[in-house]
């Protein structure tokens, strides 16, 4: 199961990269779903495990007094100020990296690199659809913790996914996408018209 779990990761990767590869200078600066981050910011963040040592995020965190999303924020800033072309260069050489996120093994890499990817994909407009295959690892770890951890209110919704079988949560029914939904998960706000 886990080096399934790392092949899809690496899939994930090679498909971002592909991606990335066709953007546009304007569409690199261009907002995320990740609040105050562009999409440079977003990829400088995802790529930072293959540019970083451990010391200097370690670091980062003590600057930040142990708060990470601090500290990541602040790494992002200042490596997004790196070339596009750097930044997809080390994405594409680093498509099997090992790295997982502390205490989310693979699982954990999968869904850091959806999310992400998602948080690109549907801020540009888009159309890319995640591998339902690989939707369904992140998902399946999806539990009350995650919600809380992203400050997601889904207090008195359902959610339902129209395209595989998963649903979260009690109440009024959301339907959309699995991977639509799976960002509802993780607190960020969606494009008109994607939910029902």
């Amino acid at each position: 199961m886990t080096e399934d779990i790392r092949a899809a990761v690496a899939a994930e990767r090679r498909d971002q990269a592909e991606l990335l590869s066709g953007l546009t200078g304007e569409q690199w600066q261009a907002p995320s779903l990740c609040e105050g981050w562009t999409v440079k910011h977003v990829v400088a963040h995802t790529t930072l495990p293959f540019r970083s040592s451990g010391t200097r995020v370690l670091l980062e965190i003590l600057k930040s007094a142990g708060r990470f999303n601090h500290a990541s924020d602040r790494m992002a800033r200042k490596d997004a100020l790196l070339p596009a072309s750097d930044l997809l260069n080390s994405l594409k050489n680093n498509i099997d990296h090992p790295w997982t996120p502390p205490g989310g093994g693979p699982a954990g890499a999968l869904a850091h690199e959806v999310i992400h990817g998602l948080d690109i994909t549907v801020a540009l407009g888009l159309d890319r659809r995640v591998p339902l295959d690989r939707l369904r690892v992140v998902l399946g770890a999806m539990k009350p913790a995650n919600v809380r951890y992203f400050g997601a209110d889904l207090g008195g919704k359902r959610l339902e996914a129209t395209d595989l079988d998963w649903t979260f949560g009690e109440g009024e029914p959301v339907r959309g996408l699995a991977q639509d939904l799976l960002l509802l998960v993780c607190g960020r706000t969606l494009p008109a018209g994607r939910l029902s």
